[in-house]
């Protein structure tokens, strides 16, 4: 017999962490500040390109997560280096090799959330309807 640990089952969503219920962005975070709304564009575009927040895993959550937190250091590190000040290039060169390893993780496509039928659906079952009315 396969014992669960408690740490480990599912709890009610009042003893969840705010994050977790979707209530703060980090822990400790706000959310109001210009880099912590451009992560949180970044993280919710990758959602959805993931077909949705209800149809996406924990783990792919978090590739998601640090994808948007790196995304958001190298736009800072760029905008330093736009200003005219000087940058560490092996840290930037780090962290976009660490961004290209993190998209083939999760993917580069965009996956489109079934809603329903398709068109194609549609006009068939349309055409099969008038052909079978006298």
């Amino acid at each position: 017999m396969v014992k669960t640990s408690p740490a480990l089952t599912a709890r009610k969503s009042n003893a969840r962490s705010r994050v977790t219920n979707g209530q703060d962005l980090l822990p400790g975070i706000d959310g109001r500040s210009p880099m912590a709304r451009r992560y949180r564009d970044i993280a919710a575009a990758l959602v959805g390109d993931s077909a949705g927040i209800d149809q996406i895993a924990e783990a792919r959550l978090q590739l998601i997560r640090r994808f948007s937190a790196a995304c958001v250091m190298a736009e800072a590190m760029e905008a330093e280096l736009v200003m005219g000040k000087s940058i560490d290039v092996t840290e930037h060169s780090l962290l976009s090799s660490t961004l290209v390893r993190l998209a083939s993780r999760l993917g580069i496509d965009r996956r489109s959330k079934v809603i329903g039928s398709t068109l194609s659906d549609y006009l068939y079952e349309a055409e099969a309807t008038e052909e079978a009315s006298p």
